[in-house]
């Protein structure tokens, strides 16, 4: 098992010790990096070290992470990141250590159980979160069970789940007396019949239209065909968009590159482009309520061509299975006429952003002002984290400079996810720096794993956008539930670090404390794990009645303008989403159409 995790790139296994896989970290442990093996990086919780998995994955193209945790109580703590790894496509493993081999059969109840003698609890769990699921009790197919499970990761993108029994990983036996032979993993083909006439029908589509565009989604990373819709974006000369779970998997200095196309929070003027081309092709998209904000957005069908990772739909038919992405859009920037009419179309209409001013002398920190220092500190050896919630939205409007890496978790949106993410990250990409953007409330959910960041002496800089709470729950329904208990979030990481390791931290109100604690981040500081909390204009004014554990708006001991801070503008988008719209008792007709979907009337509204 060590030595195919190093194989496939999983070089360090993500654990938290139980009484069930002790002896299989023995094992682990033994095999170290530079005998083929693993190194495993003890974390605070199995929540965490799943998170991390996914982080780790995310780091590598076509990379795999993994975890190991112990039976059902790890397991099923571990299974919700699991779930999030799943929905993005990460090949993550979930190692468990099982029962003894000997009890099963035995109509025993065990510890860590619901306590009946069923040991399939967790397996069951898993069948619906992960595409295999290996039960070694047996050493005569223990390898078979092993190989099986992590070359169908490889293969789907997806997790898979293995559990050892407890007694069988110190137990000789002749076949596991030598390294495995190297994996041979048959490579996927595309249909070449049906490949010659995908790509025939699309040229003709595309080269028959007026101004036709280009839109990555995120599915490309599956598919391993991010060069290749790069190269037909070069070829054809259309305008290149991404969705917004796509960011990052397109250069964004590329010549033609118009932004995030994300309906009505589009980068501006990209979405007027996309919506009024008369064709657009779409390359691995995913069209959740998410990302279509609330299925909004003004797309035809009959426009589009949608490109999966092995299959491609033209309008309302033909479809054509068994054709890969990679080598769909390889074959179809040979065929396309240069076309730049669309981009035209947006140099015409584009009017660059100006900077924010300058705040005055102790004027209270504005987000735009951060995000402008922010955008500076980006460079092609930094990565973006960013956590579900607010940071989305703010993170989406930074330009990445070549190299940067940058990943959300928008399909699952697991509140939390960041900081494990950020570790895994940052231990499979040593040749980045890490900026995680974390709010108050999902970092109280997962703080710990700061710790596990500065015992293996990361140089991640986490900015704490401290909000006073749950602010993207707020903006689509308030209640005194989304407000949090404010910490001292700086004395947290503080004790966290304990003397032990490179630790900096910040708290910072304005622009001038801002400017000082990036320097330092920078300077000084480069070599060390840095976290800067910030706080902004609207929290300072919501911290003083926090307690009050009331909606701001409605409480009676804050001030008239600190009850105004709170009337916030919705954001255009959360009207077409379905939570908002239930708790509002708003309509429910999207005002768009989903192109994935079968539909029964394509007019744009």
């Amino acid at each position: 098992l060590a030595r195919r995790l190093a194989e496939v790139g999983a070089r360090e296994v993500f654990t938290v010790p139980g009484d069930f896989n002790l002896t299989l970290l023995d094992e682990l442990e033994a095999e170290q990096p530079s005998g083929g093996g693993v190194r495993l990086v003890g974390c605070c919780n199995e929540l965490n070290a799943a998170y991390a998995a996914d982080g780790y994955a995310r780091a590598r193209d076509g990379g795999v992470g993994a975890c190991a945790v112990t039976f059902t109580v790890g397991g099923l703590s571990a299974i919700n990141a699991v779930a999030g790894a799943f929905s993005e496509n990460l090949p993550v493993i979930c190692i468990v250590g099982g029962p003894n081999s000997n009890d099963y059969g035995s109509n025993r109840i065990l510890h860590h159980t619901i306590g009946i003698p069923d040991f399939t609890q967790e397996l069951r769990c898993f069948q619906n979160v992960t595409c295999y699921q290996a039960v070694v009790n047996n050493l005569e197919d223990a390898h078979e069970q092993i190989d099986t499970a992590i070359s169908t990761a490889l293969k789907e993108s997806k997790p898979v789940y293995i559990s050892i029994s407890c007694n069988l990983p110190s137990i000789p036996h002749p076949t596991f007396s030598r390294h495995p032979v190297p994996f041979f993993l048959s490579p996927r083909l595309s249909n070449q019949m049906n490949l010659e006439a995908a790509v025939e029908t699309a040229a003709a589509f595309l080269n028959k239209s007026v101004k036709p565009v280009l839109v990555g989604g995120p599915k490309m990373r599956v598919a391993k065909a991010c060069e290749a819709f790069v190269e037909l974006a070069d070829a054809c000369g259309y305008p290149v968009a991404v969705m917004p779970s796509a960011k990052g998997l397109v250069p964004e200095h590329h010549s033609r590159f118009i932004g995030t196309y994300w309906g009505a929070v589009s980068t501006p003027f990209c979405a007027e482009i996309v919506e009024s081309a008369d064709a657009y092709l779409f390359a691995g998209p995913i069209f959740n309520d998410y990302s279509s904000v609330g299925y909004s957005l003004l797309l035809k069908k009959e426009k589009a061509i949608i490109v999966q990772p092995d299959r491609v739909v033209i309008g309302n038919g033909p479809a054509f299975g068994c054709v890969l992405m990679k080598d769909f859009l390889h074959a179809l920037a040979t065929r396309l006429k240069k076309n730049t009419a669309a981009y035209d179309n947006y140099s015409r209409i584009f009017v660059p952003q100006g900077e924010p001013l300058s705040s005055e002398p102790g004027e209270p920190l504005r987000v735009n002002i951060l995000f402008k220092h922010i955008q500076k500190m980006l460079s092609g050896s930094s990565a973006v984290i960013a956590e579900t919630g607010d940071s989305w939205f703010n993170c989406q409007k930074l330009k990445l400079p070549e190299g940067c890496g940058y990943e959300f978790q928008m399909q699952y949106g697991s509140i939390g996810w960041s900081v494990g993410a950020t570790l895994g990250y940052a231990q499979a990409a040593k040749d980045k720096r890490v900026i995680s953007f974390i709010g108050d409330g999902s970092f109280q959910v997962t703080a710990q794993e700061v710790s596990t960041m500065l015992r293996w002496e990361q140089n991640n800089i986490i900015f704490l956008i401290n909000n006073g709470g749950y602010t993207i729950e707020v903006e689509i329904h308030d209640g005194p539930y989304n407000i949090i208990k404010n910490w001292n979030y700086t004395g947290v990481v503080e004790a966290f670090h304990n003397g032990e390791g490179k630790c900096y931290t910040a708290k910072v109100r304005t622009e001038e404390e801002l400017k000082k604690a990036i320097e330092a981040s920078l300077g000084p500081n480069k070599d060390s794990l840095c976290f800067i909390e910030v706080l902004t204009s609207s929290t300072i004014a919501l911290m003083a009645p926090m307690h009050a554990r009331t909606p701001m708006a409605e409480n009676k001991t804050a001030t008239a303008q600190q009850r105004a801070l709170t009337v916030r503008r919705s954001p255009r988008f959360l009207g077409s989403f379905p939570a908002f719209r239930n708790a509002n008792a708003g309509s429910t007709k999207s005002s768009g159409v989903n192109p994935t979907a079968p539909q029964t009337d394509t007019k744009s509204p």
